[in-house]
Formats: structure tokens, sequence, C-alpha cells
């Protein structure tokens, strides 16, 4: 994940809708942390644009999957170097519902019928994927799933917005409303975080 990776490419092609707003996307995309990683992900055609029926429909949705992954994301940050007795018993409980959690996406969701894990990288405003999990033009509905929760996939309606020479796409989601796009923010700085903190151990 990274605030300043390098672009695909200077050069696109493909470009979908009109010059100006597709670079104001992809600038708008760059000037923000985002969040790159292996993640199980599919996509599928979606017609655009989306019915404000069906953009609300997936804001609930992923409202409440962003909700679950920050709760046992923290919770796993949470754990600390407390010894006290009490926060031993938590850890334990913590432990369980790990195993708990487990289980649950394994029973929902069987490695045997998880997508493919993608290279990903994407913010509030939108995704660079790569090729072949966008359709050539259009609308995509993706969905993406984290470890901890991959029985929840986090579901965004995204436009096609650029084409890089080396065949990764630029989409740009569908207006997420500020609660949720502030709920994306949060889940892309917490990676960030860890990721940081991660390269900051000394290697053993």
């Amino acid at each position: 994940m990274t605030s300043d990776s390098t672009s695909p490419g200077k050069t696109t092609s493909g470009i979908t809708a009109s010059g100006g707003a597709a670079v104001a996307g992809w600038d708008d995309f760059e000037q923000r942390v985002s969040c790159e990683e292996s993640l199980h992900a599919d996509g599928e055609p979606l017609a655009w644009p989306p019915s404000p029926a069906l953009l609300q429909q997936l804001a609930e949705r992923n409202a409440n999957v962003l909700a679950a992954i920050a709760a046992l994301e923290e919770r796993r940050a949470d754990s600390g170097e407390d010894d006290s007795p009490l926060m031993q018993e938590i850890l334990r409980m913590d432990a369980k519902l790990n195993v708990l959690v487990e289980i649950v996406n394994s029973l929902l969701v069987p490695d045997s019928v998880l997508p493919p894990r993608q290279l990903l990288r994407f913010n509030a405003i939108g995704a660079l994927l790569p090729a072949g999990l966008a359709p050539a033009g259009g609308g995509l509905l993706l969905r993406i799933r984290f470890d901890l929760c991959r029985s929840l996939p986090l579901e965004l309606a995204a436009q096609v917005q650029r084409q890089f020479d080396d065949g990764r796409v630029f989409v740009i989601f569908a207006p997420l409303g500020e609660a949720l796009s502030d709920a994306i923010e949060r889940l892309v700085f917490r990676h960030h975080r860890r990721k940081v903190a991660g390269a900051r151990q000394p290697v053993a």
C-alpha cells in the first residue's frame, strides 16, 4: 500500500470517459494514501449508471462489512503487553474468537470456492486492477474479500476510467457517500499503519 507508488505508465489508452474526468479521477486517487495488497477479488459487468436502489443496497451492506472488519482488526491491535490476569483472560477469549471466526469463514466460503488472489491498489476514490479483472469498458461490480472476514465481501460499483499499457485498469467508484468513504479511508489507514510498523520491525 502506498500513497506515492510509481504510476503504471504515463501513456494511456482506452479512456472510456471524457479525458478531463479520467485524469481528475486518477489524480485524486494518486494524491491519497492507498492500500496495495494481494486479496481474493473478482468482479462482474454492471450496467452503468447503477440504479439509486442498488447503490443504497450496496452502501448498507458495505457499511456492515467495514464495521465487522474494523472490529476484528482493532480487537487484534488492542492485545498490547498487559500481563494482568484480566488481560490474560481477554487474550484467551480473543484466541477462541479467532478460531471461531476462521471456522465460520471456512464453512461459509471454503478455500475451494474463493476467487483467486489479485494484487489490488485501492482507496475511497477507486482501484487499480490487474488485467482481466475489469471488463473492457462500462461498469463493474468489484468484490473484495479480506482475510479476517472473507465471508463478507466488500462490493463496490465502479466504472472503467483508464487503461494502462501494461494492461492494468483504473476504475473509479460510484459515489460512496461521506460515511462509507470515511470508513474505507480508515480501513486503508489501518492497513498502511500496520505495513509501516511491519517494515520497521528488525529482521531476526
